[in-house]
Order: C-alpha cells, then sequence, then structure tokens
C-alpha cells in the first residue's frame, strides 16, 4: 500500500508542475483535464501525508521512551503515543477506502426512472411522492432536476416519471436508489380506513455523453404526437411530443415535457443515451438478462429495497438493515443517513473483496 500511495505522490506533484507550465495555462482542454486528474488525488495524497506525519510522530515517541524520563513527560509522551496509533489505525483504513478502484461513474448527472407498480392508482401516487423525495434531496445538495417525460394517473399520480439530476456526484450518491420502493398507508381511494401495501419501482441510469457512444441516425425512428395530460387529455394541438425507437436494440423513449418539438428531442436523445450505454456495459459483461429489468424487478411488493411506513412514521432500508423513525423528514429529502449506510456497506464488501483477492 505504501508504494501505491508513494506513486501517487508523485503523480500528483508531477500534475501540479505540469499545471504551472504557460503552455497548460494556454491550453484550456488540457488544463482541465489536468485539473481534473489532480483534484481526484487530492483526497488521497492529503491523508498519505498526515498518515506520514503520524508514522513520524509514533517514530519519535517511541524513541524518547527508551531513554530515562521524568514521570510527568513520560505520561505525556504515551500518551500521545496512544493517540497517534489511533489516528494511524483511522488513517489506514481511510487509505484503504480511498485506494478502491473508483466507479468512472460517479461525478456523472443521473437519469432517473420512476414507475407505478403493485397498488394501482396508490402505486402511482406514492411515485409521485418518490419524485418529491428526490427532488428535495436534490436541492439540498445544490443540484437541478429537469423532468424529461411523465405520464399521469387520473388522480394526478405518476404512471412514470423520467427525470434527470444535473450535479457533481449525484450518480456516487443515488445509484443506490435503484430497485422497488414499497410503502404501507391509507390511500386516499381506501374508504374503510384500510392500510394498503403498494409499490414503485425506480431505476438509476448515470447519463451518457456523446462521445462515450456513437449513435447512427439512420437507426433511429422519431414519431411525432401531440402531448397528453392527465387522463389522456390534449394539451397542445401541435405536435410537439417526441418519440424516439432505436431499431437495432428496440428501446423507444418518448418525451413531451416541453413545448418546443427540438427541446423534447434533445431530451429523449439524453435518456435514449443512457439506456443504451447501460445496455453497452451489460453486453460487455456478459449479463444476458436485461440490465434494467435486472435493476428495478417486476414491481412486486416482495421485491423491495425499502419500505415506507406511515403508521409509525417509519422507514426501514432493507440491504442496510436501517431503520429511521423519521419518515416526514425523509421523505422531505434528508436521505444522508440512509445513503452514507450503503455507501459504507459498499465500501466494507469492497474491502472484503481486496483482502480475499
Amino acid at each position: 500500500m505504501l508504494d501505491k500511495l508513494k506513486s501517487l505522490e508523485e503523480k500528483y506533484l508531477e500534475l501540479s508542475e505540469m499545471l504551472s507550465q504557460p503552455d497548460t495555462v494556454s491550453d484550456l482542454s488540457r488544463y482541465q483535464k489536468l485539473s481534473k486528474a489532480l483534484s481526484d488525488l487530492t483526497d488521497i495524497v492529503n491523508a498519505y501525508r498526515d498518515y506520514k506525519e503520524v508514522l513520524h510522530n509514533i517514530e519519535e515517541a517511541e524513541s524518547l521512551l527508551r531513554e530515562n524520563l521524568e514521570s510527568d513527560f513520560r505520561e505525556l509522551v504515551e500518551q500521545e503515543l496512544d493517540e497517534n496509533r489511533e489516528r494511524k489505525a483511522d488513517l489506514e483504513r481511510m487509505l484503504q477506502m480511498l485506494l478502491l478502484p473508483k466507479d468512472p461513474n460517479d461525478d456523472k448527472n443521473v437519469i432517473m426512472e420512476i414507475r407505478a407498480g403493485t397498488g394501482g392508482e396508490e402505486a402511482a401516487l406514492f411515485a409521485a411522492t418518490l419524485f418529491r423525495m428526490y427532488s428535495r434531496y436534490a436541492e439540498r445538495q445544490g443540484w437541478k432536476t429537469d423532468i424529461m417525460d411523465v405520464s399521469y394517473s387520473d388522480l394526478n399520480g405518476f404512471k412514470e416519471i423520467i427525470f434527470v439530476i444535473e450535479g457533481k456526484g449525484a450518480y456516487s450518491r443515488l445509484k443506490y436508489e435503484s430497485g422497488v420502493h414499497r410503502v404501507q398507508r391509507i390511500p386516499v381511494t381506501e374508504s374503510g380506513g384500510r392500510i394498503h401495501t403498494s409499490a414503485a419501482t425506480v431505476a438509476v441510469l448515470p447519463e451518457a455523453e456523446e462521445v462515450e457512444l456513437e449513435i447512427n441516425p439512420n437507426d433511429l425512428r422519431i414519431d411525432l404526437y401531440c402531448s397528453s395530460g392527465p387522463g389522456g387529455q390534449s394539451v397542445n394541438t401541435t405536435q410537439s411530443a417526441v418519440r424516439i425507437t432505436h431499431i437495432p436494440s428496440g428501446l423507444v423513449v418518448t418525451c413531451q415535457d416541453e413545448k418546443s418539438q427540438h427541446k423534447n428531442k434533445d431530451k429523449a436523445m439524453r435518456v435514449l443515451r443512457a439506456r443504451l450505454l447501460e445496455m453497452t456495459k451489460a453486453e460487455k459483461e456478459a449479463e444476458i438478462a436485461d440490465t434494467r429489468r435486472g435493476m428495478v424487478g417486476t414491481g412486486d411488493r416482495s421485491e423491495r429495497i425499502r419500505t415506507y411506513n406511515y403508521p409509525q412514521g417509519r422507514v426501514t432500508d432493507h440491504r442496510a438493515g436501517l431503520t429511521l423513525h423519521k419518515l416526514d423528514a425523509v421523505l422531505e429529502g434528508d436521505l444522508d443517513e440512509i445513503i452514507n449506510a450503503l455507501v459504507t456497506q459498499d465500501q466494507t464488501e469492497k474491502l472484503k473483496q481486496v483482502d480475499q483477492d
């Protein structure tokens, strides 16, 4: 590990030197690329330097304790030694985490797809609740949310909603949200006051950049139609809604949120690129099953990753084994405690895999 850290520090110094060169400063593209590389190394290099300082402090303290010291001074040195040894252990764990392979998609924007699952109209209303929760979380992070396409239910819930969340590190935080979310509550459609269980599926895709895959225009069929609102009512008389079919894969993407046909087409292409990138990765990894279906399941109640229980005011994430009695706060976008637990669990599993290898 120390050899790897030393090599990264040398790379960091090399990048710093390159960034100060006049020819780099004058080349914006090169400057941005090198700045990004330097930024990616900053945390681990700073931690490594702290680690080297702690090792030096431990060595000095151990050297002092080999001498004849007065009792008060010896006690002080021993106390500092214990503190540095604890700090050393903490830094070693931190460095192990920082050395784990980074998901190349972590810094990307995300395209999220929420669909009503089991539960009919109540599931559609819950899908709208989830969208509001993620929108609130994005606001807390300083990220931007933009709806790509939405299909309403009769009570203004969402049969399906597709939206993008733009912000640095969005995928690194939200990628854990993929799966089936279950809700237990008394539906507005229930006159007898009985608690029902419904579900909605969430899929999280990293937004693909145009340079990551090339889409042949001849492989696309683009259809135009009038957009519709709740209950299928027409909301305008111009053909601004766009449906794009990627013929080789059979993927179909629609967008009708904007009044502009051009904007709807651009949004639909963003969704299509994300889905195609996901399929491409699945093929490279020799995954035969449909990636998106594997991501969200069928929408059945039993395939849940998280349960939102309204009567008891609690949220349970079944993967992390975490239960929080603050449902209202979570639905207002207070998701960090849950996401942090999932990040920790993911890192722990990766560390175990490294140890086994």
